[in-house]
């Protein structure tokens, strides 16, 4: 089977395309033919060694000192279940599948994962490419704003790097919560973000997140530009900031909570399959839909993974693995 590796840090160009041994499921696995995966953030910053602030030290205790532990790419995948374990319960044979291997290995033409982990029955709505691109940017939004921040109907929230992988669908979540949603883009990115929803949209060059002259329940930084000084000229008395990056100013800003009305949580997304089947639900509702920016071969991983890394991309970047449909 072809996979998508990598044997050292770098650029896109490290990426390369192997032939190795299909997986053998084990007695609670499943055994899934990949038909998409995707390139997401995550990936970008696994493959370069990029990891942001104070995760550049247990970043590569993770993944690797000075080489990659896992060299297998990929977090995202839909595909079509091939094989069951002895014990699997949740699936079958021939039922359409959609999850994340958090670790690496999902871009694959096959993969062998637990049905515990984080995979659902993909929504009949949706095509392979759709369903790869949505389970990071889909759980990390739901887990932040619907969780972390306990979003509820009429509260404001601005949501900045609006039209990234996690940011277009945080806009869509958001107003699935019944809040009113204040989006920051690029330009370009106006019209696509008033498209997932957004009842306002800034234009980060021409106006400042510093002066926007707003206060919002939730501030939540998909980008990593907002600093806790701005966010608490952001925030309403009681209101969160919540930084998807971050580093020493955000720990130490985490300290200072039981002494400021306006708090920041740290956080990271835990990846549950119960996450997963929610997400499913709410695609299934029509309450969130797939945003996906490009779908490349998989012999244009390099391609795919410098859209990422350039950090322009409008939603989802896909590698395609088959042209089957079923």
């Amino acid at each position: 089977m072809k996979v998508l590796t990598y044997k050292r840090y770098g650029g896109p160009d490290v990426v390369r395309i192997e032939e190795l041994e299909a997986p053998d499921p084990g007695d609670g696995e499943v055994l899934v033919r990949v038909h998409a995966s995707s390139v997401n953030t995550g990936d970008w910053r696994i493959r370069a060694a990029a990891f942001p602030g104070v995760m550049a030290i247990p970043g590569r205790l993770m993944f690797g000192l000075l080489r990659p532990r896992n060299p297998r790419l990929g977090s995202e995948y839909a595909g079509v279940i091939e094989e069951v374990g002895s014990s699997v319960s949740r699936f079958e044979v021939g039922e359409q599948v959609f999850g994340m291997v958090p670790m690496g290995g999902a871009t694959a033409e096959h993969i062998a994962v637990s049905e515990t982990s984080t995979i659902a029955k993909m929504p009949v709505s949706l095509s392979f490419e759709e369903a790869a691109g949505m389970p990071f940017g889909g759980l990390c939004a739901l887990v932040f704003l619907a969780e972390y921040a306990a979003l509820k109907p009429g509260q404001r929230v601005l949501i900045v790097g609006a039209s990234g992988g996690v940011g277009a669908f945080a806009v869509q979540v958001a107003k699935a919560l019944g809040a009113h949603v204040t989006a920051v883009s690029g330009p370009d990115s106006q019209d696509f973000v008033a498209s997932q929803g957004a009842d306002e949209t800034i234009d980060y060059r021409v106006t400042d997140n510093a002066t926007l002259g707003q206060r919002f329940e939730v501030v939540f930084d998909t980008f990593g530009v907002v600093t806790p000084k701005i966010s608490r000229g952001l925030l309403v008395e009681g209101g969160l900031f919540l930084p998807l990056n971050f580093g020493v100013p955000e720990i130490g800003a985490a300290f200072l909570n039981p002494f400021r009305s306006r708090k920041i949580r740290l956080a990271v997304n835990p990846d549950r399959k119960e996450d997963m089947e929610r997400l499913a639900q709410m695609i299934e509702y029509g309450a969130v839909r797939p945003v996906v920016d490009s779908v490349y071969p998989l012999e244009d991983a390099a391609k795919a993974h410098a859209r990422v890394e350039s950090r322009h991309k409008k939603g989802a970047v896909v590698l395609k693995l088959s042209d089957r449909t079923e």
